[in-house]
């Protein structure tokens, strides 16, 4: 079998789209920063579209931060992959839908040559950096958002200006060289599922230029640009038999296509430096004002996944539609979005909040992506400050009551134990996870009472200003005994009976 790039793609099946446009001619008007699936399942398919319709300008250079992998699958074909879109006919049956995606013009891998990652930010075509490096790719304290100076990334680079190895180094290093070089600004642009993912950019781009020289702190502020964003599209990692699957159906071999659920939606900012693509064309939104769209999406659709991610993790529910397909389970989530988190969120004009919950209960439930849930348990530490403690805040602050969100959390406590309901151990992958394990042990491994409780809620990194809350150690104490001594399913069902409800 052929591989996929530039000279076989002509020849693929009618049925599988691909770019009708010039590659040779684009130019790259875009650097991205973690060229991970998320992205390639979702920003670059709309700018795919922006360019199918003619602007030919916004070509992306992907970066690697860590591992070569990508480019080592990529560069073969020309930077060519295949998205393959996901779901399930009428009779339950998966199905998919096959497009080739061209946006992709060059590949760097920031650890083999940093130099050329800060020459492309630093290039005449460059109007955009794009970033999706995970939360803890930001260096910052989750719980504060604060840039970390004392982080072991960002101590070297500050003392490595040509060879950074943080996104932040890279952004601020590429801008003092793109400036030096007589360049205007750039738009900065942060995917990750952060609140107000623009701003925390911000606030640690210019911390960091600050320590470099705060003249061009100042110019950074001043010329720069930092839109927040909404994103959101369900992509699970690709295996090696989604790799085999989506070749047979190329009649070429992709060594790395990515896959993705129908549903796609992007609210972003339109705060721009210079040009931007029109990506309304692919499905996005400009907006004025990201923050609803966050709050929505950062409490409906990642705190419940990580609620059914834990649960379904430690019940040994191996991918989140066997989880959701637990009656117990998605008696809770649909309860959970509608009683706990849907007061929190403001209006949205426009948003059928009941129509909204059922859809998502349908993304869940879809067949075909095989989302693992021990993929979106990873991280734990960086992801529950955003995805469910702003909810916990809110609902504390008007003295209402968290049983299930205090599940949630207790569930990502108890997971923190590494095995499993089937007594199959799993690795805490966690920047934390040290310093967790060893929390864990100390505190509840022996038993749950109030102290332990509260030792886990001192873990500042994570819970900050709840360190000492007694209405959530109050609403955690009883879930977590239940998790411990029944499992997953009996609290599930004691939890929507209403019976651990302090």
């Amino acid at each position: 079998m052929n591989r996929l790039n530039d000279h076989t793609v002509g020849a693929l099946p009618t049925a599988v789209m691909r770019p009708a446009y010039d590659r040779a001619a684009l130019k790259t008007g875009i650097v991205h920063l973690g060229l991970g699936a998320f992205m390639r399942a979702h920003m670059a398919a709309v700018t795919e579209a922006a360019i199918a319709a003619g602007d030919l300008r916004w070509g992306i250079v992907g970066v690697s931060l860590r591992q070569p992998d990508t480019r080592d699958a990529l560069q073969p074909q020309d930077g060519l992959y295949t998205l393959a879109i996901r779901d399930a006919d009428a009779q339950g049956q998966p199905r998919q839908r096959l497009q080739v995606i061209g946006a992709v013009r060059s590949l760097l891998v920031a650890p083999e040559n940093p130099g050329a990652v800060l020459d492309a930010i630093a290039a005449a075509d460059t109007r955009i950096v794009s970033l999706t490096v995970t939360e803890k790719g930001y260096c910052h304290d989750p719980a504060t958002g604060a840039l970390r100076l004392d982080h072991p990334d960002i101590v070297h680079d500050l003392a490595h200006a040509e060879a950074p190895r943080s996104a932040i180094g890279m952004l601020v290093f590429g801008l003092q060289r793109r400036f030096a070089q007589g360049r205007g600004p750039l738009t900065l642009m942060s995917l990750d599922n952060l609140p107000a993912n623009g701003r925390v950019l911000r606030g640690a781009v210019l911390r960091f230029a600050e320590a470099v020289d705060p003249a061009l702190a100042r110019r950074i502020a001043a010329e720069c640009r930092f839109p927040c964003s909404m994103v959101d599209r369900i992509v699970p990692r690709t295996t090696d038999g989604d790799r085999a699957a989506v070749s047979q159906a190329l009649g070429a071999e992709d060594h790395w296509p990515v896959l993705g659920e129908p549903f796609f939606d992007w609210a972003v900012e339109d705060h721009f430096a210079a040009d931007r693509p029109d990506w309304t064309l692919g499905g996005a939104r400009f907006v004025a004002d990201a923050e609803p769209f966050e709050r929505l999406k950062l409490r409906m659709v990642n705190g419940t996944h990580s609620s059914i991610a834990y649960l379904g993790a430690i019940a040994g529910w191996q991918t989140v539609d066997q989880a959701i397909a637990q009656a117990p389970l998605r008696e809770h989530i649909e309860a959970l979005m509608r009683d706990e988190i849907e007061p929190t969120l403001a209006d949205l004009p426009g948003l059928d909040l009941a129509r909204y919950r059922s859809e998502l209960l349908a993304r869940y439930a879809n067949p075909a992506l095989a989302h693992r849930t021990q993929q979106i348990a990873m991280d734990g530490s960086q992801k529950l400050p955003q995805r469910l403690l702003g909810t916990v805040r809110d609902r504390l602050a008007q003295g209402l009551p968290v049983p299930r969100m205090a599940l949630g959390i207790a569930a990502w406590m108890h997971y923190l134990r590494g095995t499993d309901e089937l007594g199959q151990p799993y690795p805490i992958d966690d920047p934390h996870a040290a310093e967790l394990t060893a929390l864990y042990q100390r505190s509840l491994a022996q038993g749950v009472t109030v102290e332990a409780v509260h030792q886990m809620l001192s873990y500042a990194p994570v819970f900050g200003d709840l360190a000492g809350s007694a209405p959530l150690a109050a609403a955690l104490l009883g879930t977590l005994q239940s998790l411990q001594k029944h499992g997953v399913r009996a609290t599930l069902d004691a939890v929507n009976r209403g019976e651990l409800t302090p």
